[in-house]
């Protein structure tokens, strides 16, 4: 074997046996099936089970926290922080991690980017500016707008407070706007929706940031509607940043195409790939000694080219074809490449195959029917199914506070 593979190969099997022996003395992992599978000779990732999200929802965190711990000291001395994930089907998991450990794996994920790198290079306590649903900030609160002391931490502002960008009053963009036009932040990091909205306002009024180098997307699948609006209205490098409250910040766009990995993070793998390639992500933590997990089904469908990533989205928001084959959100945006005048959509897909698809217009009331006749045909060649395109004024996040691009709607729950 060449030395490169070599070397590749002892260094994933290093991060096994780092996996394995960070499960010691975890409860969650002396049931029967985990106990054969690690006690094999020479265990592989792929000959261990699969954790669930319903099986880290159920035992997170008491069972998956090793027994050396005390849950309750290590919330009185305040050695870790606990958060509960708004995953977008609004079933929340309760995490652990350390103090420091959210910083910490999310600048190794950003120093994955290169133009990132050398701008947190030169200045680590760069600030950025936050706008996502308030269930994801940690700090906002759609009940009552805080006041800006209030929504600052450190070298970061929490901007938005609203669960329904669209619904805001051109007063509070414009709070948003001055706020964030004071703060001076290096970055943007936005919920793909949310951003997408506010960069419309500042656009309608000339508003732009001139410390703004980049921004970064994240909390939920960017499309290409919300990067064009980005790019367009910012003129800087739009980024995606993906991962999940459960395990850390996993993979970052790359200029050279696709998503590279953090490695030091996470050991990612592809299950169940079908002959196109596309398959469910696994992960297994490497860094968080207080809820450590192999082989978990974080949710999303990717795949894997060279050793560059490509993410489709969630399992739960795929559609079908008339072959009964998964088509993904990642395909599914791949038809609104050349669609214009667009700041969101969503396809609902009946059970017959059939599909709605929802425009939000960039400006109220504007008419988008020139685009339907594209629209519909390009969605029809993808799914095989009749497809309906008409103008919204509004389209509703889920409980999570989460869009959805793309929802396969059950027979029961096309009949309510």
């Amino acid at each position: 074997m060449p030395g490169t593979l070599l070397d590749a190969a002892e260094h994933r099997a290093s991060r096994l046996d780092r996996a394995l022996a960070a499960t010691a003395g975890v409860p969650f992992y002396e049931r029967a099936d985990w106990r054969a599978a690690c006690a094999l000779p020479d265990p592989r990732l792929e000959d261990l089970p699969r954790i669930t999200k319903a099986e880290l929802r159920a035992h997170s965190p008491g069972d998956f926290l090793p027994r050396r711990f005390d849950l309750r000291q290590l919330e009185q001395s305040g050695e870790i922080e606990e958060e509960s994930t708004s995953g977008t089907s609004g079933a929340s998991v309760r995490v652990i991690f350390g103090r420091t450990w959210w910083a910490e794996q999310e600048a190794r994920a950003l120093r994955r980017h290169p133009l990132i790198a050398e701008l947190l290079a030169a200045n680590p306590a760069a600030r950025r500016a936050v706008l996502t649903t308030p269930g994801c900030s940690g700090v906002s609160c759609f009940a009552r707008w805080l006041h800006v002391e209030q929504r600052t931490l450190g070298s970061t502002l929490f901007v938005n407070q609203s669960r329904i960008p669209f619904s805001l009053p051109t007063e509070k963009l414009a709070q948003m706007a001055a706020e964030t036009a004071a703060w001076a932040p290096t970055f943007l990091d936005v919920d793909p929706v949310h951003g997408a909205w506010f960069a419309l306002h500042c656009e309608r009024h000339g508003l732009r940031f001139p410390s703004l180098r980049f921004i970064l997307t994240s909390y939920e699948y960017a499309s290409v509607v919300h990067r064009r609006i980005l790019e367009r209205v910012f003129g800087v490098p739009v980024i995606n940043l993906y991962g999940s409250s459960e395990t850390g910040h996993l993979l970052i766009d790359h200029p050279g195409g696709g998503m590279v990995a953090s490695p030091e993070t996470a050991e990612l793998e592809l299950a169940d790939a079908d002959d196109r390639g596309i398959g469910q992500l696994l992960v297994t933590t490497l860094t968080n000694e207080y809820l450590p997990l192999l082989r978990y089904e974080i949710g999303d469908h990717a795949e894997r080219v060279g050793d560059r990533w490509v993410v489709h989205g969630r399992l739960r928001d795929t559609l079908r074809d008339a072959a009964g084959r998964v088509v993904t959100t990642r395909q599914v945006d791949g038809c609104f490449a050349e669609a214009t005048g667009i700041a969101h959509y969503q396809v609902r897909q009946a059970a017959d195959g059939a599909a709605q698809v929802s425009l939000l217009p960039e400006v109220a009331g504007a008419d988008l029917s020139a685009q339907y006749p594209a629209l519909a045909d390009r969605l029809a060649a993808l799914l095989g199914g009749c497809v309906e395109v008409a103008r919204t004024d509004l389209i509703a996040p889920e409980d999570s506070g989460k869009f959805r691009l793309t929802v396969r709607m059950t027979a029961a729950a096309a009949s309510r």
